[in-house]
């Protein structure tokens, strides 16, 4: 599914979304990545839902969002708050939501200037 977007030059953001990928300002991505309005980090050890633990959410701490968008691929799962304590501890909001739901909603916050990741499971 292609989105639309008002304008916001110079970010990133996502573009398009389907089974098995997402599209972030033209560029398609097969693997879980990390969307902030800056870059983006193809390179994140997340590999799936089931494979996730604390490292995953701790090397996302660098970033200094102020919301975390955790998009759990196709369909909505929630990981254990042990997890993500250090986010929590840091203030950090998570927002789980499906993959879509996250794409949308990251081009929202980052349309509104927030300081908004997403990190993307397929």
């Amino acid at each position: 599914m292609k989105l639309q977007l008002a304008q916001t030059p110079g970010l990133k953001t996502f573009t398009a979304h389907g089974a098995g990928y997402v599209t972030v300002n033209g560029e398609r991505f097969e693997r879980p990545v990390v969307v902030t309005p800056e870059k983006v980090l193809a390179d994140w050890p997340a590999r799936d839902f089931a494979a996730l633990d604390e490292s995953h959410f701790a090397c996302l701490l660098e970033l200094k969002p102020e919301v975390l968008l955790l998009g759990t691929g196709p369909r909505l799962r929630f990981p254990h708050p042990r997890l993500y304590r250090q986010l929590t501890d840091a203030r950090i909001s998570l927002e789980c939501m499906d993959t879509p739901a996250a794409c949308r909603t990251y081009n929202i916050l980052v349309s509104e200037d927030r300081r908004v990741i997403a990190a993307i499971l397929l």
